[in-house]
């Protein structure tokens, strides 16, 4: 596929056109866009292919921070480097503009938005995306820079130089070629007060269980995030490990993808090692995937082959009462081992907490993991009217009744191991039977005829035969039917959990390979810091 990005929109919150950048050809203006995208039903793909205009055109779309951005194609476009291009957008704005993203920064600095847009594709095609290489091609100004704006400065940036010396030096008279990094994810001539190096590893859990608490599918997947604020340009080596050995790490870690300042020969070699020059500042070094429930001997699951230790577990029982209307959701919370303190060699005098984690107190590190944000979930049929009689040991429940869910959250003070109950009645629609009652009991029936003589004697009436066993019983049973059909179909829980992640990955060792690095001062030992999370937003989920 040869095809190229054609234009970039950006709507606001009320689907106002802020920002229309053109690329390549005559695309659709953005009043001619929006409708036709609107006009599919919620949800809406990430890709959509309008064939009624003229040429048929391909949109991709993206929403963050509640701003719509939209990319266009009239040719075959892989679907995947368009949607990674819309996210460097939106990573790349939010570095230069400040995040969070607003209409009114992108609109009040459209001067440094269209700078950013040039350098990242170049007549359709895409070009520039590393954000240190950004950095040294777009110039900023400061509110310094503003104000002094019409004065000609040697040392500044797309500034010319008056200055003689410099041009007889064989100076460029403007920085940006001269600043033109060597590696295109870092920034040149990088200087820092304080060198530290900071290893973020966090992971997302996706777990599937059966009525009976049996894992069907397990997953997480990691994301290494690495914050690098060192001067000159440092060769790193970062040694991965997992509990069983280094040698299982292959494994373990499934699909995994690098940041290009990884060298891919040494992974292959050694795997576990990574070996890079970082872009300065924080970004994304590896992400991976990793199944919880691997086939071990042609077994599919069981108790002692899983790797899936989770800090909280969940049953929920429905049918409750002598109706059947109550569910009741028990919460297991266990505790769970951290990673262990890392050894980085090389650090500097804080290195010993470096296990800790930056800032640590105490709660929530490597060797002492703690579970906070516990949330337990359960989805309502449509036909619940309302939830009664809600009891919760811990925490405190919320009712959403527009998205028909009640919310079980449960504070990180009372997050500790052991066990946790909630029990619900459920309240269904009016059915007949109740619709022909008033409150005290009367029965409305027939219709009244006002004109009717009032003091007329009574009519003798006859009362109703009580029912039978048998029919109370039937009565009885539908009830219950009824209320099974109120009855929650799953739970979900929501934890993050600090100092542990569900794969037991960890870093081992992180080095500075003084061989290669350039500019790195002799006998400088950065701080070095590593933390671990694990999150689960819902992916905790039990069927009922």
């Amino acid at each position: 596929m040869t095809g190229a990005i054609e234009a970039l929109y950006i709507y606001d919150e009320h689907n106002r056109p802020i920002l229309t950048h053109t690329y390549t050809s005559r695309p659709l203006s953005a009043n001619q866009l929006l409708p036709l995208y609107i006009a599919h039903p919620i949800p809406r793909p990430s890709l959509i292919y309008l064939p009624n205009t003229s040429p048929a055109t391909l949109v991709f779309s993206l929403t963050h921070a509640n701003l719509l951005f939209l990319l266009t194609s009239s040719s075959e476009l892989e679907p995947l480097l368009a949607l990674e291009f819309l996210h460097r957008i939106t990573d790349v704005l939010e570095d230069f503009i400040g995040s969070p993203l607003l209409a009114h920064k992108i609109e009040s600095s459209y001067d440094v938005v269209a700078q950013l847009l040039n350098e990242m594709c170049d007549a359709g095609a895409v070009s520039t995306t590393e954000l240190n290489a950004l950095r040294d091609l777009v110039e900023v100004e400061g509110w310094i820079g503003k104000l002094l704006g019409g004065i000609n400065l040697s040392g500044k940036p797309g500034f010319t130089s008056n200055s003689a010396s410099s041009n007889m030096a064989g100076f460029s008279s403007t920085g940006v070629s001269a600043n033109t990094p060597a590696l295109p994810w870092r920034r040149s001539n990088v200087k820092h007060t304080s060198n530290e190096l900071y290893v973020d590893l966090v992971e997302t859990l996706s777990v599937t269980l059966a009525p009976s608490g049996r894992p069907l599918a397990a997953f997480a997947n990691g994301t290494i995030a690495f914050t690098s604020k060192i001067s000159g340009v440092p060769d790193l080596i970062l040694n991965l490990s997992t509990p069983s050995g280094k040698h299982n790490l292959n494994s373990v870690m499934e699909l995994p993808v690098f940041h290009p300042c990884v060298r891919l020969a040494k992974w292959r070699e050694n795997p576990g090692e990574l070996s890079f020059i970082p872009p300065d500042g924080r970004f994304v070094l590896a992400g991976y995937e990793v199944d919880l429930l691997p086939l071990q001997n042609g077994n599919v699951w069981s108790s002692k082959n899983s790797n899936l230790k989770l800090p909280v577990s969940i049953e929920v029982k429905t049918g409750l009462g002598l109706a059947g209307a109550e569910f009741e959701v028990r919460l297991f919370i266990t505790r769970v081992s951290g990673q262990g303190n890392t050894s980085l060699s090389g650090s500097g005098s804080r290195g010993s907490n470096s296990g800790l984690g930056r800032g640590a107190t105490g709660f929530g590190t490597s060797t002492t993991p703690t579970i906070e944000d516990l949330v337990v979930t359960v989805p309502l049929p449509a036909d619940v009217r309302n939830l009664s009689d809600v009891r919760a040991s811990r925490g405190e429940t919320t009712y959403n009744a527009g998205e028909q869910n009640i919310d079980w959250h449960i504070p990180a003070k009372d997050a500790v191991s052991g066990g946790a109950t909630l029990r619900c009645s459920v309240v269904g629609p009016q059915s007949e039977l109740e619709e022909d009652f008033e409150g005290n009991g009367f029965k409305l029936d027939g219709n009244y005829d006002y004109e009717d003589d009032a003091y007329q004697a009574p009519e003798t009436t006859t009362k109703p035969p009580e029912p039978t066993e048998e029919q109370r019983d039937a009565k009885d049973a539908r009830r219950v039917a009824q209320n099974k059909i109120l009855m929650p179909n799953s739970a979900n829980v929501s934890f993050s959990v600090k100092g542990w992640l569900a794969s037991g990955i960890k870093v081992e060792t992180l080095q500075i390979d003084t061989r290669k690095s350039r500019g790195v001062g002799e006998g400088v030992k950065p701080y070095k810091g590593v933390k671990y999370l694990t999150v689960s937003r819902g992916g905790v989920e039990i069927r009922c």
